[in-house]
């Protein structure tokens, strides 16, 4: 993790340019960053003294970071962390906060299992999906089963799996979760390796396929997501667009098909 490797073991100079995170950014200033930790979508900075800060990006939340000059802050920097050799800023998110150790253990016991962590219980996930009649798609979006998973992530594994989103959890066999599961820490991983969701298998990317790249501002280049009226990738049916579970839902008629 980015933020492991630019801080930890050094002492930080932590506040809030914006003032919203100051009572919590004067708790930890001045100490050492132990260690970082993601667990789904949440961040936790740990620090000497068993104090962590806990970030939620959100949707409009996002970090920047640089090398000395520390430059004066721009917009709504919520809260600041300056080394000798580096500095980050952290703007927009959800939730910035300082949690004690019940609080930290508190948050990983009601978040479910992290594809991108080596240590996720995809068993016990799977036994969860699969006892009872709730949606696939509504599954995978419940961070107490799947926790990071996200929107492009659920409509794209489902897609490449052939499963319509409709498909109730108890439907899906262990075998078939095992491939889920295996597939979207695959796809997850490699979006954070290459800082950007492709979900697409090389014969259909833009060149093998010789057309024109996806334009959007998600980036990537994907199956279904964001793509209602267009052809499908694979057979040319018009892409559908529907909503469950209060999200986007997209998929192939064709490739997915219901029942």
């Amino acid at each position: 993790m980015r933020h492991r490797e630019l801080f930890a073991g050094q002492l930080l100079r932590v506040s809030s340019p914006q003032g919203r995170f100051a009572g919590g950014a004067r708790l930890v200033d001045g100490r050492r960053l132990s260690d970082t930790e993601a667990y789904g979508k949440h961040l936790l900075h740990h620090y000497e003294g068993d104090l962590s800060v806990h970030v939620h990006l959100g949707l409009y939340g996002k970090f920047a970071d640089g090398v000395p000059p520390v430059p004066e802050p721009i917009g709504q920097v919520r809260m600041r962390l300056v080394a000798d050799a580096h500095w980050l800023d952290l703007r927009g998110p959800t939730a910035c906060e300082v949690f004690d150790p019940a609080q930290a253990q508190l948050l990983r016991d009601r978040l479910g299992a992290d594809p991108l962590r080596d240590d996720a219980d995809a068993r016990a996930a799977g036994e969860r999906v699969r006892s009872g009649p709730r949606t696939i798609f509504a599954l995978l979006l419940d961070q107490s089963i799947v926790a990071g998973c996200g929107l492009i992530y659920a409509n794209e594994v489902l897609f490449r799996a052939g499963l319509a989103p409709s498909t109730p959890g108890r439907a899906i066999s262990a075998e078939g979760w095992d491939e889920l599961w295996t597939d979207l820490r695959a796809l997850m991983k490699e979006g954070v390796a290459r800082g950007r969701i492709d979900t697409v298998h090389t014969r259909h990317t833009p060149e093998a396929m010789q057309r024109a790249p996806r334009v959007d501002r998600h980036g990537g280049e994907v199956y279904v997501y964001r793509r209602p009226g267009q052809s499908c990738l694979v057979c040319g049916t018009e892409v559908a667009r529907g909503e469950l579970a209060g999200r986007n839902l997209y998929w192939c008629p064709s490739c997915q098909p219901t029942g």
